[in-house]
């Protein structure tokens, strides 16, 4: 099993956490306010910890459970203290009418996460194509990329201990393209499939 920080007190933050404690995952709550994220270690049970933000996260995986504009400048923030470990870009830098991102650049938030990020630090997007509630009820895939083939298999592993599929989509780069499909689903949501509860897969043709 893994060793999870997850950075943020958010619904997204919650339910992975849930998710982690009931894989046997060792997890470990900040939030900038630790009298407010001792309450979400203490629900998710599971010996649960509470980490004083800033100060190196006890996690191997590195959890970013923020709104997309937060997450550049908290890595920065934290600096060295993140120094060997894999961090994980869950946003979804969305513009103001969500049919578009925020960003007009070829890049992702993931990218300029590894740009912030201290030397020996590895980048991972992933769960941003996921819908809180389905990752909370469901059994979505979750669409991976980073450049570093060790991290990705920390995370795959972490991913399959909540008992969902990781699908590895190749380098950071393609992070770009997982934020687009994040604009995809909202997409979807709220034309095609008329709903919040569904997520994209893949689906294998049989041998």
């Amino acid at each position: 099993m893994s060793s999870i920080s997850i950075i943020g007190t958010g619904n997204m933050a919650r339910t992975i956490g849930e998710r982690a404690v009931a894989g046997g995952n060792t997890v470990e709550v900040m939030g900038r306010d630790q009298s407010k994220s001792a309450d979400p270690a203490k629900a998710l049970g599971g010996g649960a910890t509470t980490g004083e933000w800033g100060t190196a996260p006890a996690g191997d995986i590195v959890i970013m459970a923020l709104l997309y504009d937060g997450v550049v400048p908290v890595v920065a923030q934290y600096g060295d203290a993140l120094a060997d470990k894999v961090i994980v870009d869950i946003s979804n830098p969305f513009n103001s009418t969500f049919d578009g991102l925020a960003h007009r650049e070829e890049t992702s938030i993931a990218q300029e996460v590894a740009r912030a990020a201290p030397a020996g630090a590895s980048v991972v997007k992933a769960f941003n194509t996921v819908f809180r509630h389905v990752l909370e009820k469901g059994r979505p895939d979750v669409f991976i990329a980073g450049d570093n083939a060790q991290a990705k298999t920390s995370v795959e592993a972490f991913v399959e201990s909540l008992g969902l599929r990781p699908l590895d989509v190749g380098g950071l780069k393609m992070a770009h393209w997982l934020e687009g499909a994040g604009v995809v689903t909202v997409g979807l949501a709220h034309h095609g499939v008329g709903n919040l509860d569904f997520a994209l897969s893949i689906t294998e043709l049989p041998v």
